[in-house]
C-alpha cells in the first residue's frame, strides 16, 4: 500500500512544540493551511536538528542569492502555539528542505519512518512550504522548545534528570 502525500503550499501557520512533562514528552512539527491542519511527531534531536538546519540553509541561500532581502521576524512564542487537535499522520524518520526559487519559497519535507512488518510499500510524506521569515521563526522557536527540557550532559550529550544520569564516558557513575 502506498504511502499518501500532503502539500501545503504555501502554508498560513507553521510551528515545532511538545506536550508533556520533561522525559516524556511528545514533540511535533505542525503547519496548516486554511482548515487544514498536519501534525507529525518529531523526536526532540530532530527539532534541534531542524532549528540549525534552517538557519545554515538560509544563510547558504542568502550567499547564492545576494539580492534577496533578509526576512524579517519579530519572534513572539505565543504565536507559535500547537494548535489542537493534535492528531498526528505520521512519525518522521527523514526531513529536508528545498527552494522553489520562483515562489520564494522553502519547502520542508518530512518523510514517514516505516516499522517492519508495516503493511505500506511506500512512506507517507509531507510537503510544507513556507517564506523564508516563517521558518526563520520555526528556526527560533524551535531553539526555544528545545531549551525548555532536560538539561544534557556535557560528557556524553543525553538529557539529565533533576538527580542525574548514569553517564557511559564516566564508565556508569553517577553525574
Amino acid at each position: 500500500m502506498p504511502g499518501q502525500v500532503i502539500e501545503l503550499n504555501p502554508v498560513s501557520h507553521i510551528t515545532t512544540g511538545f506536550v508533556g512533562q520533561p522525559g516524556k514528552r511528545v514533540f511535533y512539527l505542525q503547519a496548516s493551511k486554511g482548515v487544514q491542519v498536519v501534525s507529525v511527531i518529531l523526536e526532540k534531536l530532530q527539532v534541534e536538528a531542524l532549528a540549525e538546519g534552517v538557519e545554515q540553509f538560509l544563510r547558504d541561500l542568502k550567499s547564492r542569492h545576494a539580492e534577496l532581502q533578509e526576512p524579517e521576524v519579530t519572534y513572539r512564542a505565543e504565536r507559535m502555539a500547537l494548535r489542537v487537535p493534535l492528531d498526528p499522520i505520521f512519525r518522521v524518520g527523514q526531513i529536508g528542505l528545498g527552494y522553489d526559487e520562483e515562489a520564494d519559497l522553502i519547502v520542508l519535507v518530512a518523510t514517514e519512518i516505516l516499522n517492519e512488518g508495516s503493511d505500506q510499500d511506500e512512506a507517507s510524506v509531507v510537503r510544507l512550504f513556507a517564506t523564508r521569515a516563517q521558518m526563520l521563526e520555526v528556526a527560533q522557536h524551535g531553539h526555544a522548545v528545545v531549551g525548555q527540557g532536560r538539561p544534557t550532559c556535557p560528557l556524553c550529550g543525553q538529557p539529565m534528570d533533576s538527580e542525574g544520569h548514569f553517564c557511559p564516558r564516566r564508565n556508569g557513575h553517577r553525574w
